[in-house]
């Protein structure tokens, strides 16, 4: 065979018109290609990183409540306070043996509280018992011997008569009944102290029992069994006061300060709505009991206290509560009814009052008309119904249309 001749090997390196074409045409395809996969990767990446952010917002429900016609002339706040509260005390010095109170128990006036340890008394009690029956066996005895006298007294009344015995020993026999009859009217009055004695005893035994003053409720339990008690505050500090605090739930009512400037807007038996910060949805009708004739020098303020129309079980002491006074006008037979809104969902804009109301996890703006305030809410005319949630916190940064998560809706 014979070897390939140098021409012909240079012919077979030469690049055909098939082959020249066709490079150039895959090169620019795997560039294209390249750049369609990182284009994708940059518009995945980008449409990821701009997924809209859901803000946490908390709402507050449009509720619907009963309103009187008559105008509201005053705003004020204040607290639920017992007119009748007592620290239940024992009237001496003593050791607790007995607590029979726990909070939130309903006692009777009478009721047995505490006891405390009388154990000495009891034995003073059972010595002055036997003084007293010793007294009276000894006035036994002088009565036995005042009856011997009387019968010597008449024998010798009779022998005075027959002129057998003098005037003087009629004169002594006299005188030993009188001297009897003293001493008998002396012991008598000795088992009377006696007997008061024991009485004073039996009292300070009974004073070791303390007992509620009135019907109430159990507040606070200040001692235990084995602590030392007593009236008057020890300087050691290790002993107690008092027992507990009892609180008459009948006589609750409101006590409001109000500013000096608007008191002249107060009268009584002035008609008030009161709301429990505890149940901003309840309004309770009240009346202006008295207005205290005094004012707060540093604080510019006068006393007023309110009495609720009707109690109820979720009134408590030291709750907080807003009041309204209203004008004393008559009222309508029918009160109206009104929707209320927490007002810190109201924010302006352009001159018109707005809301951002909740639905479908977005929001939207409102535009409401708004009436008077009721405390730290607003009456809604227009613009919103019953069982609508706008936001109340977290305004700041939402639009319209603004997806949200409600975070700790109120009721």
């Amino acid at each position: 065979m014979n070897p390939p001749k140098p021409a012909d090997r240079l012919a077979e390196l030469k690049i055909g018109e098939e082959q020249r074409g066709s490079r150039p045409f895959a090169l620019v395809t795997a560039i294209i290609g390249a750049l369609l996969v990182i284009g994708g990767g940059v518009a995945a990446v980008f449409l990821l990183g701009s997924e809209p952010e859901v803000l946490a917002v908390r709402t507050a429900r449009v509720r619907s409540i009963s309103v009187d016609a008559g105008t509201t002339v005053l705003n004020a706040s204040g607290y639920v306070t017992a007119r009748r509260q007592a620290t239940v005390s024992s009237k001496t010095a003593g050791q607790i043996t007995e607590i029979a109170i726990e909070e939130g128990m309903e006692v009777g006036a009478g009721q047995v509280l505490a006891r405390l340890d009388s154990s000495n008394l009891e034995r003073t009690l059972r010595l002055a018992e036997a003084q007293t029956a010793a007294a009276g066996k000894a006035v036994l005895e002088v009565e036995a011997q005042l009856a011997e006298a009387r019968l010597r007294q008449e024998r010798t009344g009779r022998l005075v008569a027959q002129q057998v015995a003098g005037q003087a020993d009629l004169d002594q026999v006299n005188g030993e009944v009188a001297t009897l009859e003293a001493r008998i009217e002396r012991q008598r009055e000795d088992i009377r102290v006696s007997e008061r004695q024991g009485e004073v005893i039996r009292q300070q035994i009974e004073d070791m029992v303390i007992r509620a003053p009135f019907d109430g409720v159990i507040t606070a339990k200040n001692a235990q069994p084995g602590e030392m008690m007593s009236p008057i505050a020890g300087g050691a500090g290790f002993t107690r006061t008092g027992i507990g605090t009892i609180v008459d739930m009948t006589s609750l009512e409101i006590e409001v300060d109000v500013n000096e400037a608007y008191i002249n807007r107060v009268s009584p038996e002035q008609p008030v709505d009161a709301v429990l910060d505890s149940y901003d949805d309840w309004t309770i009708p009240a009346r202006v009991i008295a207005i205290i004739p005094t004012a707060d020098r540093d604080r510019a303020t006068v006393r007023v206290r309110i009495g609720f129309e009707e109690l109820d079980s979720r009134i408590l002491p030291d709750m907080g509560v807003k009041v309204s006074f209203r004008s004393a006008e008559a009222e309508p037979e029918e009160a109206p009814e009104g929707l209320l809104v927490d007002a810190a969902a109201v924010f302006p804009d352009t001159g018109r009052d707005l809301v951002y109301l909740v639905r479908d996890g977005r929001v939207q703006r409102r535009a409401v008309r708004l009436g008077d305030r009721r405390g730290s809410d607003v009456f809604v005319l227009s613009g919103l119904v019953e069982g609508d949630r706008v936001v109340v916190e977290g305004l700041e940064g939402l639009e319209d249309g603004a997806e949200v998560m409600e975070a700790a809706a109120a009721p």
